[in-house]
This record gives structure tokens, sequence and C-alpha cells, in this order.
């Protein structure tokens, strides 16, 4: 890509978030968006599909773990590494989510910058959501492990949908639950299966290049894509559309 259509994109994506404006909510995902858990989930893949004898015993790459696994519904998971045994493969992903929070309970850590957007975000009343695949146990732990549990107003599941994502279900619940508008609400995501719901749902989302390949997400037509919450790009962004925001106002 060169400068001059990387700052397009900055362009592009200023003038999207600030046709939001009045902002009324944002809708998080969880793993990968508010922590960097991914190599938590990889490491617990690995290592119990090596137990048994996976692949040939062989352990499963990051390229596998991004393919396959990560930000996708745990049926889907279960069907991919189990194709012709779902109950097997169910409880697997069961098994291995308990290792997970046995991790998470020690290791996890939240993405650079999340609290300095949580103020901003609290400092003009917004409403927000976490909208993730997760199993509830699982999105539970890591938003009371960050501290997160009296902010969300509501915490939407993919099990509490007919559809997980990538289906933009669960996004239109979380706007119906907190009765706000798709055209003044933004999503934020880290995965492939993430950026196409909230896309899908009709908002534009911030992707996150947590762990997933760049080249992937810009499939999937995020609106703007940043390293983290301190991204210079997200608070250009985030500050134009606070000047559109005043402007909207009346005169007093």
């Amino acid at each position: 890509m060169t400068v001059s259509s990387a700052e397009n994109i900055v362009d592009d994506a200023t003038f999207s978030l600030s046709r939001l404006a009045p902002l009324e909510a944002i809708l998080f995902d969880v793993d990968g968006t508010l922590c960097d858990s991914d190599p938590l989930h990889h490491y617990a893949f690995r290592e119990m599909l090596q137990e048994i004898n996976f692949n040939d015993g062989v352990p499963i790459t990051e390229e596998f773990f991004v393919k396959n696994i990560a930000g996708k519904h745990n049926e889907d998971i279960a069907l991919t590494l189990f194709p012709d045994d779902l109950q097997r493969g169910l409880k697997f992903t069961d098994d291995k989510e308990a290792m997970f929070r046995r991790l998470a309970s020690e290791q996890l850590k939240p993405i650079n910058g999340l609290y300095k957007l949580k103020k901003w975000v609290e400092d003009r009343g917004l409403k927000r959501a976490a909208v993730t695949n997760a199993p509830r146990a699982n999105a539970e732990l890591m938003i009371s492990l960050l501290g997160l549990s009296d902010f969300f107003h509501a915490v939407i599941i993919g099990d509490d949908c007919q559809h997980a994502k990538p289906h933009p279900e669960p996004y239109l619940k979380a706007l119906e639950v907190l009765n706000v508008s798709k055209d003044h609400t933004f999503v934020c995501e880290d995965s492939v299966s993430g950026i196409k719901a909230g896309v899908a749902a009709g908002m534009p989302v911030v992707g996150l290049t947590t762990r997933n390949p760049e080249h992937l997400l810009l499939e999937a037509k995020p609106t703007l894509l940043i390293k983290d919450y301190e991204d210079p790009k997200l608070w250009t962004a985030l500050e134009e559309l606070d000047k559109q925001a005043a402007a909207a106002k009346p005169a007093a």
C-alpha cells in the first residue's frame, strides 16, 4: 500500500465515523478487542489437540488457528476439527474453554489504550455493549478480570442468538437492547468473522490488528484499521466526531 492510499483510508475513515454524530453507542467484541487473549486460546487448542494426536500429533500453527478458529463460534470450530463427530467436538471445546479460563485468570492483559477509550466513552455518556461469540462464562470472566463489569450496559453472547457471528444478528440484538440506531453507532472488532458481522449489521467497524493479518481483515471491509486504542488514527477520527457533534448542537 502506498503512503497516499494509506492517507486516503484514514481520511475516508474519519469521514465515515464523523457521519455518526451525534454518537450514541460503541459495541465491542471481547477476545482480541478488549484483551489480547488469542495467544491463550491458541496455546490451549494446541496443547489439547496434541494430546489426542490431532494432525498426527503435529502442533497446530498460528496460521491454522487464524484460519479455522479465531473469532469463530465453538459449534463451527467443533465441526471443523471433528467433522464426523460433532458431540465429541463440542465436548472438546467445552474442556478447552475450561483450560482457557484457568490461563486467563493468571495471564489476561488489556489491549493498549483500552482504559483511555473507556474514559472517552464514559465522559460522553455513550451506551456500550460487549458482543461476542465466546461462551458466557469466558466473556464474563474476561470482562471481570479487566474491571469492566460495571462498564457495559449489556453483554450479547452468540449462544443467545439464533445465528452467531459472522451473521449480523448479535450486533442487531445489541442495537435493540441498547435502544440505539445503527446510524449513530460503531463497532470495535479484531477478527474477520466479527468485522463481517458488524458490516452486515450496517455499521462502520474499527478493526484491530491484534493478532490477525491485516490483509485478511481488510477483505472484511472495516472502516478503519488500528494497531490498538493508542493509535493516532483512531483519535483523529474521534476528534472529528466530537467536532461534528458540537457543530450539530443548537446555539444557546
